[in-house]
């Protein structure tokens, strides 16, 4: 029998993408972002997708949907947003709300199921967010006093590197690992190769480049590949059909002065490197032709470089990240492949690219948000050899 699993903040999938290549068998999915919801239901099928606020979920609605199996849940993940924790945004950390405490639906979800095993993940910036402003206690240890209250005091905290776990990204993340077994003695998953990274190189070699400004979509795949690029197209390993057509492979439209912007910023580099080697007189012509913005932000217009990993992959990867050796930003399909999805993912839910301000996330987003699937199989294994262990 496969194991269980039931996936709180579901986003576009990644966990469970990476679940259903180990074997686990996700019964329920809990996400409240509709465009999120839609590419998770084409790509899961089977899974039982609630689109709604998880405060809003009740325990009897979950029982329900489990049928016999309410009290026999392996598996409980808990990926909650990470916006109040980030340490990347001017504003959003100074915020204090109630986002930080939504660790505690897990917890009530997990116990509510029997759950034997719970997995929280988030930005490493969790770790030192304060309750409240002026307040020394943080937000980990509350996170970890409602665990023992639950009956989960068996935890281990964890940072990984998704780069490890054969993801071509530089992507640090904290988990906490939890069971309701004091006797589980507990680990933390084993890099696939910590000492060979995958490259942009062999992420990418298989794709073809796309003309900025043409719409125009290519469908075929170059004739070389990588062993990570033959992975991405693997129907045995991921599990998921592939008809061996290349999809979300569009170009991006850019002005002109962004173009030459772009020309700019060498391999490794971004965008307020410029200010750095440009002298004051080159930055003000620049700026006066809109080549360069009055300001920069640290993560903007970032170079991939070829035989490195890629910077983290976020949700505003188009806006960070420029194609390796071509001026234009990266397609849905090569953020996808930094981050570790198949091929055969169908990111069907929501537009190409929409304004952060509106409450829907673009193609981009759900695939930055994500949880990258091989470190997500990853942790399946781990699952896997505990509950044989001790079950």
């Amino acid at each position: 029998m496969k194991l269980s699993h039931i996936d709180c903040f579901s986003g576009a999938g990644g966990i469970c993408t990476g679940f259903r290549a180990v074997g686990i068998n996700t019964k329920i999915a809990i996400e409240y972002v509709s465009s999120c919801v839609q590419t998770y239901k084409d790509n899961h099928p089977n899974v039982h997708v609630i689109l709604n606020d998880i405060r809003k979920v009740k325990t009897n609605e979950i029982k329900k949907i489990l049928g016999n199996e309410h009290n026999q849940i392996d598996i409980v993940t808990s990926g909650m947003p990470c916006e109040t924790f980030s340490t990347a945004g001017s504003t959003s950390r100074s915020f204090y709300d109630d986002r930080q405490y939504l660790f505690q639906q897990g917890i009530r979800i997990a116990k509510a199921t029997n759950a034997k095993i719970i997995l929280f993940e988030n930005v490493t910036g969790i770790m030192s967010k304060t309750i409240a402003k002026g307040n020394k206690r943080l937000i980990i240890d509350e996170l970890y006093s409602n665990l023992r209250d639950a009956g989960y005091g068996n935890f281990i905290p964890v940072i990984l590197n998704a780069s490890d776990f054969g993801v071509p990204q530089s992507r640090e993340r904290f988990f906490v690992l939890a069971v309701n077994n004091k006797n589980w003695k507990l680990e933390e998953p084993t890099p696939f190769n910590k000492n060979k990274i995958i490259t942009v190189k062999e992420a990418l070699l298989d794709l073809p480049d796309v003309e900025i400004n043409t719409g125009i979509e290519k469908k075929e795949y170059n004739k070389k590949d990588s062993d990570y690029s033959l992975l991405m197209k693997d129907e045995k390993f991921w599990k998921i059909k592939f008809n061996n057509i290349l999809t979300y492979h569009m170009p991006p439209n850019h002005r002109s002065c962004t173009i030459e912007r772009f020309k700019l910023i060498n391999p490794g580099e971004g965008l307020k490197d410029l200010f750095y080697k440009l002298d004051e007189k080159q930055i003000k012509n620049y700026q006066k032709n809109r080549i360069l913005p009055k300001k920069y932000y640290i993560q903007r217009n970032r170079r991939l470089q070829l035989n490195s990993i890629s910077p983290t992959v976020t949700s505003h990867c188009l806006d960070e990240l420029i194609h390796p050796i071509h001026d234009r930003a990266l397609t849905v399909r090569e953020c996808a492949r930094l981050q570790g999805f198949p091929d055969a993912y169908n990111f069907s839910g929501g537009p190409y690219i929409i304004p952060h301000l509106y409450h829907i996330q673009d193609k981009y987003e759900q695939i930055g948000d994500a949880v990258p699937p091989l470190l997500a199989y990853a942790w399946g294994k781990l699952i896997i050899k505990l509950l044989r262990k001790y079950q």
